[in-house]
């Protein structure tokens, strides 16, 4: 499992293109036949995927990487589907899952498989996890059933449908909230007037991503900004003092995750377009 320790807001501000992208980018998540996890000593988080194909996966970590005999241990995962068809299998029971729905495993699932239907169009399974200090069921919310909020308007071409699926009023969790937002054709802006929140970190997967597109992803604080190009399946890391706004040169759709002390979700710091440097 790769670990990153990440800079502070200090560092962050005297960093080059390429040592940003070395720090908050993940872009080699999604490979054919594979698990990949990410420990991140923010919140600590791990972010991951898993892609099987003709057979089933299963995260493997050691003792000394989590300090724990089995992943969920004493942790929780949010996992959404981006890809075709597949299942999500805990503790022997299976959890079907399509394109955009979402499974939560709560502290103690000690199992955890992964299988598509079609080997040859598998299952892309994103995979967001933090440590967890209660035991909460394990669910599966179908796309369809997401609570839905469309925010936005054409003339500041920012019309997008946000999709809640792990939070206070829907899946239940110890800390995890969870959700995916898509972006009307003809909009290309989300989060924007921007904000930050001090009691959780933020982390997003862009994908839908079209090539040769790109999303310009702003982070930092609000009075020193920066950018990353950010391309289809690639994933960002956002501090909880640092803003997480993007425009793309096309529409796109992005997960969007969180942990931290507070679930509630309308809990922001508001940033005022005047404030942005």
């Amino acid at each position: 499992m790769q670990v990153k320790h990440l800079p502070d807001a200090v560092r962050f501000s005297r960093m080059t293109t390429a040592e940003l992208r070395e720090e908050f980018l993940l872009k080699n998540l999604f490979k054919a036949g594979e698990i990949a996890m990410v420990y991140i000593h923010l919140d600590r988080a791990i972010v991951g995927s898993a892609v099987p194909t003709d057979k089933i996966l299963m995260p493997e970590i050691s003792k000394k990487e989590l300090a724990a005999d089995f992943l969920l241990q004493r942790r929780e995962i949010g996992i959404i589907n981006i890809g075709a068809s597949g299942k999500v299998i805990a503790d022997s029971v299976g959890y079907p899952m399509e394109n955009r729905d979402c499974v939560y495993l709560g502290m103690g699932t000690r199992e955890i498989g992964f299988a598509s239907d079609d080997p040859l169009n598998p299952a892309q399974f994103y995979l967001l996890s933090y440590p967890a200090h209660a035991k909460y069921p394990n669910a599966t919310m179908r796309f369809a059933d997401a609570t839905s909020v469309k925010l936005g308007n054409q003339s500041e071409a920012n019309c997008r449908t946000l999709h809640k699926y792990i939070f206070q009023q829907g899946i239940k969790s110890c800390q995890l909230v969870m959700g995916l937002t898509e972006l009307n054709d003809g909009s290309v802006w989300n989060t924007m007037p921007a904000h930050t929140h001090e009691r959780r970190s933020e982390i997003y997967l862009y994908f839908n991503v079209k090539n040769p597109s790109i999303v310009c992803h702003l982070m930092g604080k609000p009075d020193e900004t920066r950018h990353i190009i950010m391309r289809d399946k690639q994933v960002v890391i956002s501090p909880s003092w640092s803003i997480h706004s993007a425009a793309g040169t096309h529409a796109y759709s992005f997960i969007w995750g969180m942990g931290g002390e507070n679930q509630d979700f309308d809990d922001m710091d508001g940033v005022e377009m005047d404030q942005l440097r």
